[in-house]
């Protein structure tokens, strides 16, 4: 027991000295930088499983859809009290799931909130990727959410919930296939409407979930697709996201916590340090995005909600190997660390989508063999 005293010491004395010597911003990044995963589905459809490997994996705090509308939706018809989380048109008993198994393997949430309920939308063209005809609708929602989930509302029947602090409003809406419509023709000019969308989606979600008044609550907008054609005629037309971030400011986008990327790569010949084309934004550029968002809004933090390689095998189109998945997840989170405005990185995802359409980043593959992603990710500095 005394040479194990001793050891420790030594082990204590060499690790001041050594952070005695790294440099500031260095130090700062790896103190700061919380690593989490992004999995949609597997902490809700297989708990007893998933849980325990993020334990393994060392996760910190995994992403969660908190889903407004939707299959998963939180509610099917207008609540008639929409800032009360019990009332009856609210139904949170698969998020109720998840924060409790969180909270039992002492794992953090991020929920994010997404998805426009039929009801809160007007006019023919409905859809999840559609705004609310009345963003105080959403606002109420976000109210009512961080007010469960406080750490302090008890159920009915005596259950008192665990605590959610972090929050994200939308996902990817400089992406037509999350927020539509992108661009709208007034006069002779197309105009970037998802970027006013967008800022008063944030700022609902933002208001209505600190509104509660309730200390640490976090709220990041953004979580950008890394690429935007800026094409308001292409098939396709969706907004870059250096252009975005200038667009939400000009809307008049004032009050959030943390700004939130996507830094996919564009094609697989990419290393997480290859330089992008225009109107991207990867890792390998990242510091343009976090100078500009310095520029405009002060030293406000960045996440990275969403990241990821996939593998071919299966995905013969997108993915790299298995050895450069690996690879490629050791050398993204070592950029992310140099870059002390980036304070979270989540891996997108825990376990590969069976459709081929879908997405093969996981560190497991569909059929539940790991891939050597898994041992990469477990070796991260925590």
């Amino acid at each position: 027991m005394g040479s194990k005293r001793i050891c420790i010491a030594l082990i204590t004395i060499v690790l001041s000295a050594v952070a005695a010597t790294a440099r500031p911003d260095n130090a700062l990044a790896a103190r700061g930088m919380q690593i989490g995963i992004f999995d949609p589905v597997q902490p809700i459809v297989a708990p007893e499983k998933t849980f325990p490997t993020l334990v393994k994996l060392h996760v910190k705090v995994i992403r969660v859809g908190l889903d407004w509308g939707g299959l998963l939706g939180v509610t099917k018809k207008r609540p008639a009290h929409a800032t009360d989380p019990a009332d009856p048109a609210y139904d949170w008993s698969v998020y109720d799931r998840v924060v409790m198994n969180a909270k039992k393997y002492k794992i953090q949430v991020l929920f994010s909130i997404y998805g426009t309920p039929r009801w809160a939308q007007s006019g023919k063209q409905k859809g999840l990727n559609r705004a609310p005809t009345r963003m105080i609708d959403l606002r109420r929602f976000a109210f009512a959410a961080a007010k469960r989930y406080s750490g302090s509302y008890k159920r009915s029947d005596g259950t008192v919930l665990p605590a959610v602090h972090k929050w994200l409003a939308w996902n990817e809406p400089n992406n037509p296939y999350f927020l539509k419509p992108q661009w709208m023709r007034v006069g002779r000019k197309y105009l970037p409407v998802a970027a006013r969308t967008y800022a008063w989606i944030c700022s609902a979600v933002w208001t209505g979930i600190h509104s509660t008044h309730l200390k640490g609550e976090v709220v990041a907008c953004g979580s950008t697709d890394s690429y935007g054609n800026n094409a308001p005629k292409s098939a396709r037309p969706s907004i870059s996201p250096t252009r975005f971030l200038r667009e939400v400011k000009h809307y008049g986008l004032r009050h959030f916590d943390v700004w939130a990327h996507h830094p996919y790569y564009r094609k697989p010949s990419q290393t997480p340090s290859a330089k992008p084309g225009q109107n991207t934004v990867t890792l390998g550029n990242i510091g343009v995005l976090t100078k500009l968002l310095g520029q405009l809004y002060g030293p406000k933090r960045l996440w990275i909600t969403e990241y990821g390689y996939q593998t071919r095998p299966p995905d013969p189109l997108f993915g790299v190997s298995w050895v450069k998945q690996a690879r490629y997840l050791t050398q993204a989170y070592r950029i992310a660390r140099r870059n002390p405005r980036i304070t979270m990185m989540l891996w997108f995802l825990l376990r590969d989508e069976s459709r081929l359409s879908g997405w093969q980043s996981g560190l497991f593959t569909a059929g539940g063999k790991r891939k050597p992603a898994y041992s990469a990710f477990a070796r991260l500095p925590h």
